[in-house]
């Protein structure tokens, strides 16, 4: 037996998936399968969506604000209370270092925290209509949303898809990836514990092809909010298009980190690593195409190779480990693909591309210079720890190479000339861009990308207002 759930949350019950298919879970970094979860079928899907329907309707949304609010903030209590609990259970599921997991979970906790006190925010405004009369709008929930969360950062991406829905007064069935479902399943556990009514929040682990599907078709669903790649996301997008189901998709992207020559390209240097190889690539915001200015380029590709080699790489439980391992060998065959194409292609790799010795699922991160626009290292999302650097002297040359992607998600800008900052920033066509930083995500604020990158908002108060719908009343003279 396990400490942990390995079955299905459907309406307040612990129940085994009707199929024969069970999810084997694997810890990356030793290979080795350590326990086996529930896979939902269409059938539990179209169990959680009812259930989600009815606790909706009987009650949910018609809560007084104030205690959902309690609610949130016990959810979050519950959460801070075992964040060591879900560290330990996110690093053994999918590899990221112990300490990275840690911050991961207290987040998540910040994130139900933060929406529960938005919850007396969201509102509606008063209108002055050329009629007279008194004309104002309400913003009111959707119903069921399905929340479909990927594998990079399982628990806190799952906090950001149901703290907002919940906050708005939705229920949401959660389906987790299923290659890591364990801190999704605990998120259920907790919010039971919390007090939330049964069938507000379910949770669902299963395959994409059939628990995924089965969610984005259902006719309940009202609205998809869905981080992956970009190739599932327009999948969903086409499954959801019949019922007009809303839909908000964080996906893919090749993010830019832009180094002028009059920052300090030194202090660039020695963080923009862990810009690319924090979570072994594995992040939609890692700057995985550095743009360096020519004057400072060689100096700057020796510190930045420096700082990637003295990175602590090895067991995600160790405190002192900054880089593990992989989510799987697949995973870590399609970075080492594109290494070797760079490498058959005479591109020079600086440093890594290599199995260090010993099991797990490790890839020692690959520093690439030398390559060219069409390299498909330079141009495709790779979700690994591999970097390509360029040089550049023109601002304005730099600026269409760094647009030329079908990408747009975050990026960073390095300058001390703030008009210049500024300027490059606006320019860049991404939903999330840093100066002097590689920061892109605040509870506070908005998240989620242009073009191929996605649709939509995570966190803020956006991601709260697109859980609901606006309704327009005029009450005449």
């Amino acid at each position: 037996m396990s400490d942990f759930p390995t079955q299905l949350l459907i309406n307040g019950q612990w129940l085994d998936g009707s199929g024969a298919k069970r999810l084997a879970i694997v810890n990356p970094a030793t290979e080795e399968t350590f326990a086996e979860v529930s896979s939902a079928t269409a059938d539990e899907i179209g169990q959680a969506a009812e259930a989600g329907q009815a606790a909706f309707e009987s009650g949910w949304r018609d809560m007084p604000p104030g205690e959902r609010t309690r609610l949130l903030r016990n959810l979050a209590k519950r959460i801070h209370e075992n964040v060591e609990t879900l560290a330990q259970l996110e690093t053994r599921n999918v590899g990221k270092p112990i300490g990275d997991a840690r911050w991961e979970a207290d987040a998540g906790a910040k994130v139900f925290d933060y929406y529960a006190g938005a919850i007396g925010h969201l509102c509606g405004q008063t209108i002055p209509v050329a009629r007279g009369g008194f004309d104002f709008t309400l913003r009111q929930p959707m119903g069921v949303i399905a929340a479909i969360t990927p594998w990079n950062f399982p628990f806190l991406i799952a906090c950001w898809k149901v703290a907002p829905a919940l906050a708005a007064g939705n229920s949401v069935v959660l389906k987790p990836a299923s290659l890591t479902p364990l801190t999704a399943l605990m998120l259920g556990q907790l919010a039971q514990e919390a007090g939330l009514p049964d069938g507000v929040l379910q949770v669902v682990p299963g395959s994409g092809s059939e628990a995924g599907n089965a969610l984005a078709t259902h006719p309940l669903v009202r609205k998809i909010g869905f981080t992956g790649s970009t190739e599932v996301g327009a999948t969903i997008m086409k499954l959801a298009a019949d019922d007009i189901k809303r839909v908000s998709l964080e996906l893919g992207g090749k993010s830019p980190n832009i180094v002028f020559a009059d920052a300090d390209w030194q202090r660039a240097a020695a963080e923009s690593p862990m810009s690319v190889f924090a979570n072994t690539g594995q992040d939609c915001c890692a700057r995985s195409r550095m743009f360096i200015e020519q004057s400072v380029f060689d100096g700057f590709v020796d510190q930045f190779v420096a700082a990637t080699e003295s990175l602590k790489i090895g067991n995600p439980m160790d405190e002192a480990t900054q880089v593990g391992p992989m989510v799987s060998a697949p995973q870590r065959e399609l970075s080492e693909s594109y290494i070797a194409g760079a490498r058959d292609a005479g591109r020079e790799i600086r440093t890594g591309g290599d199995r260090p010795n010993g099991g797990g699922f490790y890839l020692n991160p690959a520093v690439v210079t030398g390559v060219e626009t069409e390299d498909r290292a330079w141009r495709e999302e790779i979700f690994g720890p591999v970097v390509c650097l360029r040089p550049f002297t023109d601002e304005t040359e730099m600026l269409r190479e760094v647009n030329d992607t079908n990408f747009g998600l975050s990026g960073s800008v390095w300058s001390n000339d703030l008009s210049r900052a500024l300027r490059v920033a606006r320019q860049v066509e991404s939903g999330v861009i840093s100066i002097n930083s590689h920061s892109s995500v605040h509870t506070e604020a908005p998240f989620g990308g242009f073009k191929r990158s996605g649709l939509g908002r995570d966190l803020g108060m956006s991601a709260m207002e697109a859980c609901t719908e606006v309704k327009n009343i005029y009450v005449g003279e």
